[in-house]
């Protein structure tokens, strides 16, 4: 058997040691990084944060039986993705009304994970509706140009509510997260919500004491923030955004509760997951679950909602021009 000469093992080498001082480099930096903590000790969340991604909220109907994807599958995915978004941007606005690609930004990305869809939990990635929550749903679409009581509170200018805001949406998926001792604040971009989670043991809010956002009452079980929030009047939605399938529009009672998980496992990755009880929604309960990226240059700017807003006014006069007419918008 031939041994390699001294001078093809020198060669080898070289040829190799850009490739394994690049291994070692990111492995130091993994085991260099540890978690950072505010001056009162407090895991260190802050900064700014981003979600957007193609990874759907419920696991799509071809891929049942599939929780992750293949290396293959995610390139191919967004392959596709890419070059059907270019081809679009080509015809203009996307419908009437809309913009361009240009203006979203609804990631271009499959998660890390490779998990293939948010819902974590039941397996099967399928969010355990009640036939009656998804018929409330279809009637309130039904009737969106009734009256602004029929619309989703996000196109209201209200709130895409809890944990609602948390999920990703075709634009302004950045979260900034603030801590001081005694509070950590989440400023969520899209509508320009403040949510402030105290971290100390008063008791929650009175029951009687019902609010879009709910109460919320944080503590720390290890390096792990946990976020408990009830208190929710009947009026609002699990989620506001397209992007969420099925699932926009699915209302939520006042027996909502909702349990957030807030972990740094890296320079750059908080992990975040959300656990959703609602019995009068849902069959069981459910959680979703994805990283929030940190993009420290990214600029979160005011989401005005309410300037210029004219879609509901335009939708309910547009509507009630119909009826006059004999023509029903449905």
């Amino acid at each position: 058997m031939r041994r390699p000469s001294l001078g093809g093992l020198v060669l080898l080498l070289l040829l190799l040691w850009p490739a394994l001082s690049a291994l070692a480099q990111t492995s130091s930096a993994k085991a260099a990084w540890t978690l950072a903590r505010t001056p009162d000790g407090q895991p260190d969340l802050q900064g700014v944060w981003t979600n957007a991604t193609l990874t759907p909220l419920e696991r799509p109907a071809a891929l049942q039986g599939k929780a992750f994807l293949t290396e293959e599958e995610v390139t191919a995915i967004e392959k596709r993705t890419a070059e059907n978004r270019a081809a679009s941007d080509k015809f203009g606005p996307l419908a009437q009304g809309s913009y361009n690609r240009f203006w979203y930004d609804d990631g271009t990305t499959i998660l890390a994970t490779r998990q293939t869809s948010l819902v974590v939990d039941p397996p099967d990635g399928r969010v355990p509706v009640r036939p009656s929550a998804a018929a409330r749903r279809d009637d309130y679409a039904a009737r969106n140009s009734d009256s602004y009581e029929f619309m989703s509170p996000w196109d209201r200018c209200i709130t895409r509510g809890i944990p609602g805001s948390m999920f990703p949406a075709g634009y302004n998926n950045a979260y900034q997260i603030v801590q001081i001792p005694g509070y950590v604040t989440i400023v969520y971009e899209m509508i320009h919500d403040a949510r402030i989670i105290p971290l100390d043991s008063r008791q929650p809010r009175s029951p009687r004491i019902q609010t879009w956002m709910g109460d919320s009452r944080g503590h720390w079980d290890g390096d792990t923030l946990i976020v408990e929030t009830a208190n929710f009047h009947n009026q609002g939605w699990i989620t506001t955004s397209q992007a969420s399938g099925r699932i926009k529009g699915i209302p939520h009672s006042d027996q909502l509760r909702v349990i957030e998980r807030f972990k740094r496992v890296s320079a750059d990755v908080i992990s975040y997951s959300s656990t959703i009880e609602d019995p009068d929604i849902y069959t069981a309960p459910w959680t979703i679950s994805f990283p929030l990226t940190a993009d420290p240059e990214y600029r979160i700017f005011e989401y005005a909602c309410h300037e210029g807003n004219y879609a509901i006014e335009n939708i309910l006069r547009g509507a009630r021009s119909l009826d006059k007419a004999g023509k029903s918008p449905k």
